[in-house]
């Protein structure tokens, strides 16, 4: 077995991309997800190890030392942090000329051959799910004989091996965790809507919504939901109780666990079993889902510990979701967040602002829409064309953008790329701080959570920091203007 390294490669100050490369960016507060689609191959390859840089605030002269000897080093990469590295790959080449190096994530997936060409010290990328690809060439497998790499030929050409086939029986996946605790420190990661600490893994990859935008189920996981075994994922979770005493809140990150109602409402009876849910159970749990999960599931995963939803809202203007494909009613939306308050269940909404079909009236709308179900935390992202999904296509068609990867300022703040004849960049990246200030800065907002600060000296701590780091996000975003 090759000794092989993991690396989310340093970036700038605050970059995420763990999540699935979902938001690579700096967000309003500081935010770090769990690297688990390079945890997953990592716990797979005997000896491997795993670095995230940008989590634990490492730069290269902090893990230069770690490439040393390796045989074989995996970075992910995204669109956004493509170019900072292939820099870092070109740095492991000067330091160890004998590694083979390959990149991995969505942005590899979709532009393999451009990825290849952007650099000589890059061996070869990984398209669709890699997990079996990475354990075939830690084991030595020739390159030529591996599905789902496109890889340099020694004369230089690249060759495309054959698609890897999807993994239909997902328990074959090893538990992450384990990864968690070995390489990771996990105090180094937040979530501004999660308890903390918190451990953040899948059960299932894939998501049936066909939202335009969304660039994982279009570029890497597909949109087939396949999931874990109920007792697959709980013996993940008695792992994460006992190796992990410290955490306070599990989070399953697959795209919309809730799709699948009996599923889900199985997984919670299973995690109200092992004590969620019950009084003086010190840890909860949280998950993804659509706004239109029926009130009977609600109150099954209430009743067995789950705290919170992070739910996808997008937009409050019915036309623009149906322009994004999501597959979601504003009447329904609205009804199961009324649901959610009057069950207990924290909610954070996400909305995006410059989506096709934008006006400076649907903006108005969504603000209000907001406002009117009031999530308990929102984040509001701008419209980014990722390259492999139908959102990017369409832009490049109708002249919305150039085209280009430059989604962010060399700082990490998201930039507005799309543009339309009837409103302009400018204008959409502008209501974003609107939305914000609109939404948190009103007397009913701000006494929710002022009450919450009184109430615990943990979160009063915690809000008092993530206030000075969003006014910093809104300082950081004029310089970007």
């Amino acid at each position: 077995m090759m000794r092989t390294l993991f690396l989310q490669g340093p970036s700038f100050d605050g970059y995420d991309g763990g999540a699935g490369a979902r938001y690579q960016m700096k967000r309003e507060v500081r935010s770090f997800w769990y690297p688990t689609w390079l945890a997953q191959p990592a716990a797979m390859i005997e000896g491997s190890r795993l670095i995230d840089a940008p989590a634990h605030d490492q730069g290269w002269d902090d893990i230069a030392h770690e490439v040393d000897g390796k045989d074989l080093i995996v970075l992910h990469t995204s669109t956004p942090s493509f170019n900072q590295d292939v820099r870092t790959a070109e740095l492991i080449r000067a330091r160890n000329p004998r590694a083979l190096i390959g990149l991995v994530g969505a942005k590899v997936a979709v532009e393999p051959d451009k990825s290849l060409a952007a650099s000589a010290a890059i061996d070869f990328v990984a398209r669709e799910e890699y997990d079996f690809t990475l354990v075939e060439i830690a084991e030595g497998k020739p390159l030529a004989e591996v599905d789902g790499i496109t890889w340099r030929a020694p004369g230089g050409e690249f060759v495309r091996n054959r698609d890897r086939a999807m993994i239909e029986d997902m328990d074959v996946l090893p538990m992450v965790s384990p990864v968690y605790k070995r390489d990771l420190t996990i105090e180094k990661y937040f979530g501004g809507y999660l308890r903390h600490p918190y451990v953040s893994f899948y059960t299932g990859r894939g998501c049936k919504s066909r939202c335009t935008f969304c660039l994982w189920p279009q570029t890497i996981s597909g949109h087939r939901y396949r999931f874990r075994s109920i007792l697959k994922v709980i013996e993940e979770v008695q792992y994460i109780l006992k190796e992990l005493p410290q955490t306070r809140e599990i989070f399953f990150d697959d795209d919309t666990l809730t799709d699948n109602h009996d599923r889900v409402e199985e997984l919670a009876k299973a995690l109200g079993e092992l004590g969620f849910g019950k009084p003086g159970f010190p840890v909860s749990w949280s998950c993804n889902a659509k706004a239109n999960v029926p009130r009977k599931t609600l109150e099954v995963l209430k009743a067995n510990g789950l705290r919170l939803l992070l739910v996808g809202y997008e937009s409050g203007n019915q036309q623009i979701l149906h322009n994004i494909k999501k597959g979601l009613r504003v009447d329904v939306a609205r009804q199961f967040t009324k649901d959610c308050h009057e069950l207990g269940i924290v909610i954070h909404g996400t909305f995006i602002l410059g989506l096709p079909g934008e006006t400076l009236e649907t903006i108005e709308e969504t603000i209000r829409y907001a406002i009117e179900i009031n999530p308990h935390t929102i984040q509001v992202s701008l419209a980014a064309p990722y390259p492999g999904t139908f959102l990017y296509n369409q832009a490049v068609e109708n002249g919305w953008f150039d085209g280009s990867d430059h989604l962010l300022t060399d700082g990490g703040n998201q930039i507005a790329q799309l543009s339309y004849p009837h409103l302009s960049s400018k204008v959409i990246f502008d209501k974003v701080e609107e939305f914000y200030k609109r939404f948190y800065f009103r007397p009913r907002k701000i006494g929710s959570i002022v009450g919450e600060m009184v109430r615990d000296w943990d979160m009063m701590k915690r809000r008092l920091r993530e206030g000075v780091e969003f006014f910093d996000f809104l300082r950081r975003r004029k310089e970007a203007a």
